[in-house]
């Protein structure tokens, strides 16, 4: 999901408006611009050791980026077939970018959460698979088919597809694209890197995951950003907890990227999820002073994203690909929770 100036939901998209930098809250409003179909919201940000060190490393980056092509939009060949026996979410039909829900999703019968971790395991499921068919001369529209077959052949619908009219069904985000990157006919070359985003809608429930693969054999620098993404993530989890602030997510993914001195994108964030795509509440990836607490049959992702260089955004015409303004590395990780009586459980494990 998204922040920065003007969200779009889709795992999507959440934007900060500049214009409210020192605001100590979240409002959303639906944003009418049909061209991004974005989620408006007023956010809080905080400038803290990641912008100096963003200032520092610019120019160490920008040879980085200049030794690989850059990404340019390719061939994007018509979305997949759902059977028209399989259940589907409400937008499917007519590509509607549906409003934010504020309602948190909490889960209070077995059967409930039974669901729930079903459609989690068959999209971890999918992830380990699509996992495999990542080496160099691969498309990532080979992907997305096989992806998509996959997930109607279960019984489910592929969550991206038609959702504010993303086109296919699943998000492939290649080295400098920071999130929901559209499959097309571009063959994955010997070093890139990868984000798989798979979510899938089955028994009336999303389960949403994604992860980094490394295409070959990846730099240095590549392999570093991955892991550092990874830790942040598993950082962000062990953070949660009933009762705990959910503030304290973002603020320990900060450690971490600190530590590494990465950057972290404050354009996108993790949401709630269950019986809707995307709903609160809000999970900020970076030192942040978002109220509320986590409770018991809670479920959200967490999904943060790491940068070599800068970690703003500029978009494509497509209005989903999020690449970096400088084309330097951008790594992302994401599980969908959820919150016990006791701890924390990962949902999204095959």
């Amino acid at each position: 999901m998204r922040l920065q100036t003007h969200f779009a939901t889709a795992d999507m998209f959440l934007r900060i408006s500049p214009m409210f930098r020192s605001a100590n809250f979240f409002t959303p409003a639906v944003h009418t611009r049909p061209a991004a179909r974005r989620l408006e919201i007023i956010a809080q940000g905080r400038r803290g050791l990641s912008e100096l060190i963003n200032m520092k490393n610019k120019g160490d980056n920008a040879s980085s980026a200049s030794s690989r092509s850059l990404l340019r939009p390719g061939l994007v060949t018509p979305g997949g077939e759902v059977p028209p026996h399989i259940p589907r979410p409400p937008y499917a039909d007519t590509g509607a970018l549906p409003e934010w829900d504020s309602n948190l999703q909490i889960h209070k019968t077995p059967e409930e959460v039974s669901k729930m971790k079903a459609a989690c395991k068959l999209a971890a499921q999918v992830l380990d698979y699509a996992g495999t068919l990542v080496k160099p001369g691969v498309t990532t529209d080979a992907i997305d088919q096989a992806v998509h077959k996959m997930i109607i052949e279960a019984g489910a619908y592929p969550s991206p597809l038609n959702y504010g009219k993303f086109p296919k069904s699943v998000c492939t985000s290649v080295n400098e694209c920071i999130c929901h990157g559209i499959p097309d006919d571009r063959q994955l070359q010997e070093g890139d890197i990868i984000n798989i985003d798979v979510t899938v809608f089955l028994n009336g429930y999303h389960g949403d995951t994604s992860r980094m693969f490394h295409v070959g054999q990846v730099s240095p620098e590549a392999a570093r950003l991955c892991k550092a993404t990874t830790e942040a993530l598993m950082a962000g989890i062990n953070a949660c907890g009933p009762g705990a602030p959910l503030k304290g997510i973002g603020h320990a993914i900060q450690n971490v990227a600190d530590s590494y001195k990465l950057n972290l994108s404050k354009s996108f964030i993790g949401h709630g999820v269950g019986t809707v795509f995307h709903c609160s509440p809000h999970v900020v990836h970076t030192r942040n002073n978002e109220p509320g607490v986590m409770v018991p049959g809670m479920t959200f992702t967490i999904e943060p994203m790491l940068c070599i260089g800068s970690a703003k955004e500029k978009f494509w015409k497509d209005g989903w690909t999020a690449v970096t303004t400088d084309g330097s590395l951008s790594a992302q990780q994401e599980h969908t929770l959820l919150i016990t009586d006791n701890g924390v459980e990962i949902l999204t494990v095959a």
